[in-house]
């Protein structure tokens, strides 16, 4: 995969997986780097899901420190490390959108967080794909789909799952590593 970075150039998603690893260990020159290469494209990210150019500015700061911090946290070879870094973006984008919001008085309320307004085609699909995803989670058994539940939708790190699940730190990250293969194999059939 190959995307533009702040001053045009190519960047490969092993560059970026290269640098993410750097990062995890707190070399600052691969941050500003990986800065310079990304932010480009994780920008208009934020800026789509909150409106406006200060929030999204705003945001941008938080999910740079959030990626030196959480750099430990990066597998490679289990999802490319751009997604890895646009999963924050959307994830932080997602956590200020509610941070806006006033306490919904209802359940039905309090989950509908939209990123944009999706077509009709795009609902239609996003069901479609949606359904396909838990039919494959619900062939995993019952713990390890809660894992992955935990650790793609809600964010959990391998600590917290591993503590919530009760087993050491390396089963959980087997767990997740097995039923993510498990799932591609489900989900390319």
């Amino acid at each position: 995969m190959r995307l533009r970075g702040r001053k045009g150039h190519s960047v490969r998603d092993d560059e970026i997986s290269y640098l993410i690893g750097r990062i995890s260990l707190k070399d600052r020159q691969a941050f500003r780097r990986l800065y310079d290469l990304t932010c480009a494209k994780l920008f208009p990210i934020c800026l789509r899901m909150l409106g406006r150019r200060e929030d999204a500015e705003e945001a941008l700061q938080e999910i740079y420190v959030k990626i030196w911090q959480r750099a430990d946290r990066f597998a490679p070879g289990e999802t490319s490390a751009f997604a890895w870094l646009a999963a924050i973006a959307r994830h932080h984008a997602i956590d200020v959108i509610r941070a806006r919001r006033p306490v919904a008085s209802d359940i039905e309320e309090a989950y509908d967080i939209a990123d944009t307004d999706p077509s009709p085609e795009e609902n239609s699909i996003q069901r479609s794909e949606g359904r396909r995803i838990e039919g494959c989670l619900r062939r995993l058994e019952t713990d390890k789909a809660s894992a992955v539940r935990a650790a793609y939708v809600e964010g959990l790190s391998y600590e917290e799952l591993a503590t919530r699940h009760g087993v050491p730190l390396n089963t959980m990250k087997t767990w997740l590593r097995r039923s993510l293969l498990k799932l591609r194999e489900c989900l390319g059939s």
